[in-house]
């Protein structure tokens, strides 16, 4: 049988206005200015860490200076709960309904640290699709090293395993860990969909359930 992992932000929600929201509050907190949504939507998908040490950067100053760990410590408090602007992109759930009908054993892989992974889970009410969660900080290493998805595919114990995601970290996370990878072209990335490693793309959810059926056959 075969397991489908996910990436989450930007493959299956969009939780880049919360984001940008709450490094926002963040600089001026800190007495900074803000920063354009679409500049901080740019930075996301290589962990919380690389995410503010390019905020800091955009704002002029030192990305491993003395404002980082204060800057770190208070967007981990604000993270948690910052579910205001965060939506589920269109035909998320049917997909995964579809997929467990299938016979699909579902899991979560993604750079998010695993406590607000698992708070916007439960709040957009998707966690009760996933045997198992991984986050950025649940493991030493996170993607686009494949430990933590070749983990999230040893805890769901399926012989045959796909990925997908949407962003260049998860096409070299899936190529690194050897495994097919479906890319969700809706999402945050940045490099033409031609010059990413993947199995198949695709532009709605409606689609995901076939293209892994045609990769099941294959």
């Amino acid at each position: 049988m075969t397991a489908v992992i996910f990436d989450l932000d930007g493959t299956l929600i969009d939780s880049a206005p919360d984001i940008a929201a709450t490094a926002n509050t963040v600089l001026a907190e800190l007495g900074l200015a803000s920063l354009p949504p679409e500049q901080i939507r740019g930075f996301i998908g290589k962990g919380v860490a690389n995410l503010l040490q390019r905020v800091l950067e955009a704002s002029g100053m030192a990305a491993d200076g003395p404002l980082f760990t204060p800057m770190m410590t208070r967007f981990n408090q604000l993270y948690e709960s910052a579910f205001t602007h965060t939506q589920i992109y269109p035909g998320v759930p049917r997909a995964l309904v579809q997929l467990a009908e299938m016979g699909c054993a579902l899991g979560i892989c993604t750079n998010k640290p695993i406590a607000p992974t698992r708070a916007v889970l439960r709040h957009l009410g998707l966690d009760r699709h996933f045997t198992a969660v991984y986050g950025g900080d649940s493991l030493p290493q996170r993607k686009p090293d494949p430990a933590p998805l070749l983990a999230t595919a040893g805890d769901l114990g399926r012989a045959r395993v796909i990925y997908v995601g949407d962003s260049e970290v998860d096409a070299e996370t899936a190529a690194n860990a050897k495994l097919p990878f479906l890319i969700y072209t809706e999402g945050y990335r940045k490099t033409p969909v031609h010059d990413l490693p993947h199995d198949a793309a695709f532009n709605d959810f409606k689609q995901l359930p076939g293209l892994v059926a045609a990769l099941m056959k294959g």
